[in-house]
């Protein structure tokens, strides 16, 4: 049987479907999806008990403030670092930070790319570090300050770098890693393999793939690639 990737379209569609057709909801499927992605950095690090978890303010951090709890919940030490401007999180990303504060996790909301280093730099050497910074909306190039907070993190000492659904920088459909672009050792992603992991060379960012259930009905992966979607 063929591994199926699906394009940033069809799994848009995926995600639309099932909140219009099965009426699941955002919060459900972000839950599901942070929940899942947890257990498989549980199991890929089982010797690890410390994650430093960076979040963009998209649906992409709301997952990671997600992993964040459940890591947590597992005992595990966690380190969170939301970047960019709190009032742009999205609603479901907003909740889920939300909730990180109330249980007083260690955390920073900044811009400031001195903070952020300084951040990253402090976590422990063998924590694992979690990049939920871009999700599969990202095209083109990407924007200071994020493209040095990918560098640094791809430099920091760690016991390996995970990606959450695509690495940040690199192009979900064509595989093409941009001008700053996460090298992940592990991938979780979401739903089905994306189709730039099948690219020639796309391993060296994405490292070894593992999709992570988030809920949807598995007729929607056949809806999407059975139909053309733009």
């Amino acid at each position: 049987m063929n591994t199926i990737h699906l394009t940033r379209a069809q799994v848009r569609q995926v995600d639309r479907l099932a909140v219009e057709r099965y009426r699941i909801s955002g919060p459900v499927l972000m839950e599901n999806a942070g929940r899942n992605a947890a257990e498989i950095i549980r199991r890929e690090f089982p010797q690890v008990q410390a994650a430093t978890i960076v979040c963009g303010t998209g649906n992409n951090g709301g997952d990671g403030c997600v992993i964040a709890r459940h890591l947590h919940n597992a005992g595990w030490a966690i380190r969170l670092l939301m970047t960019g401007d709190a009032s742009r999180m999205t609603q479901d990303t907003g909740a889920n930070f939300a909730i990180v504060e109330a249980m007083g996790l260690d955390r920073l909301v900044s811009e400031d790319p001195d903070e952020q280093k300084r951040y990253l730099d402090a976590g422990p050497a063998d924590a694992v570090v979690v990049d939920a910074l871009l999700g599969t909306g990202f095209q083109g190039t990407v924007r200071p300050p994020t493209d040095q907070l990918i560098e640094w993190i791809n430099e920091v000492e760690s016991s390996g770098i995970v990606a959450v659904d695509v690495p940040s920088g690199l192009d979900c459909d064509g595989g093409r890693p941009s001008n700053a672009t996460i090298r992940a050792s592990v991938t979780v992603t979401f739903v089905a393999r994306k189709m730039g992991f099948a690219a020639p060379g796309s391993r060296a960012y994405s490292g070894k793939v593992f999709v992570a259930n988030i809920g949807t009905p598995p007729a929607l992966i056949d809806v999407a690639l059975s139909q053309t979607v733009v």
